[in-house]
């Protein structure tokens, strides 16, 4: 059945909107997951499940609002695999219905630790995209990432992984870089190479309790020393072969095309979240009432998506920047990075600087020989893997 296309978007940029199939809802208890306290949004929902009236209005809408031929369905979290298989499979049966001759891919993330030989097979054949949250080497991973019980999970994900691996399932993984792993680059780098995973990311923590920093974010400089130390390694034998997301997305920055992560980009706002009950919010970072933007069962995503509170919202990425910020020679490469993390004042009192901006700093600086390097040999239809023989030959 081919879509009614007259809801379709006049605007070029593809509409993207993840989905939490089961909300906040999680079988760990990480702690310092941002997303578990979303619960109390929804406190009179003991258990948030999306119904399949949502989630067919939601494909209907997604599918149909989409301007390219090829579409990308997210599912996250919570934890994503507390949603049965029967969820999953209507899912697609919905994407074919109402996704005519478009190519649709899905992507999941997931902890891992539910993953079994039936879900293996099931993500194998319908050729999903698996994403594991993992945070290195069983030392790094268990401090924060614990049950709800508080025992590790390092020993179930790693079983997950081993089951994505037996049936030849397409994973990534997602690592988040805290106040402890922070001092073990290398290790970390190696690790996910050592489980021939060759598409790496991995994000900072920065969280608030009661207006102060966590004792488990990552501190600034070191950020940028992890950054520059597995930098280090890959740009002299792995460009080409290990994709680091962060890597691939300052290259994108220096060459002057689209960074592939929002957060590194000029704006924002093309990439909303849905909750479990169709509520639609400016970004997966900020599920607060104040950026709730709408629900699918009173607007259209389009409407939501396209409206001008979220293109505003998207535009103060770069707007709302601090002169300091505004002057910076790399502004180019990180534009502030995600205004989540805009938490300082500059020097001369503007608010708005973001807390990482000493550890981007430093590794814009030291990775700016290699990126001149790397971004001239695209523009002449070079690979930019051509930088390992340079560095050989003394770049």
């Amino acid at each position: 059945m081919a879509p009614d296309t007259s809801c379709i978007s006049p605007f070029a940029r593809p509409l993207y909107v993840m989905l939490k199939p089961a909300g906040a809802a999680c079988n760990l208890g990480c702690t310092y997951c941002y997303y578990l306290e979303k619960k109390k949004l929804y406190p009179e929902v003991e258990t948030p499940v999306m119904s399949e009236e949502v989630l067919e209005k939601f494909t209907e809408q997604y599918l149909c609002a989409q301007t390219m031929d090829q579409v990308l369905f997210t599912w996250h979290g919570g934890e994503t695999l507390l949603r049965n298989k029967n969820f999953y499979l209507k899912a697609l049966e919905l994407q074919k219905k109402y996704g005519g001759r478009r190519q649709i891919d899905n992507v999941i993330q997931t902890n891992g630790t539910l993953l079994t030989d039936d879900w293996c097979r099931f993500f194998k054949e319908h050729h999903f995209l698996v994403g594991v949250s993992v945070d290195g080497p069983g030392h790094c991973h268990d401090v924060y990432r614990k049950t709800k019980q508080g025992r590790p999970s390092f020993s179930g994900v790693m079983k997950g992984i081993t089951l994505l691996k037996k049936y030849g399932v397409a994973f990534n993984v997602m690592g988040a870089i805290n106040d402890y792993n922070v001092d073990y680059p290398l290790e970390f780098y190696h690790f996910f190479k050592q489980m021939d995973c060759r598409y790496i990311q991995f994000a900072p923590v920065v969280e608030l309790m009661d207006g102060k920093l966590a004792p488990w974010c990552v501190p600034s400089e070191k950020w940028g020393d992890f950054l520059i130390a597995i930098f280090d390694e890959w740009v002299k034998q792995d460009v080409g072969t290990c994709y680091v997301q962060y890597f691939d997305a300052t290259l994108a920055n220096w060459a002057g095309e689209k960074p592939g992560i929002c957060t590194l980009g000029r704006t924002c706002g093309h990439a909303g979240v849905m909750e479990f009950n169709g509520d639609v919010y400016a970004c997966d970072h900020f599920v607060f009432p104040e950026y709730k933007i709408g629900n699918i069962s009173a607007e259209t995503l389009t409407e939501m998506m396209y409206s001008d509170r979220q293109v505003n919202f998207g535009r103060q990425k770069y707007t709302a920047l601090p002169g300091r910020c505004k002057a910076c020679d790399f502004l180019f490469a990180c534009y502030g990075e995600c205004p989540k993390n805009r938490i300082l004042e500059t020097e001369t009192g503007e608010k708005g600087l973001n807390y990482l901006c000493k550890g981007y700093h430093k590794f814009f600086k030291h990775v700016a020989p290699y990126m001149d390097f790397m971004s001239n040999e695209l523009a002449n239809g070079r690979p930019p893997a051509n930088v390992m023989e340079a560095l050989r030959r003394g770049l």
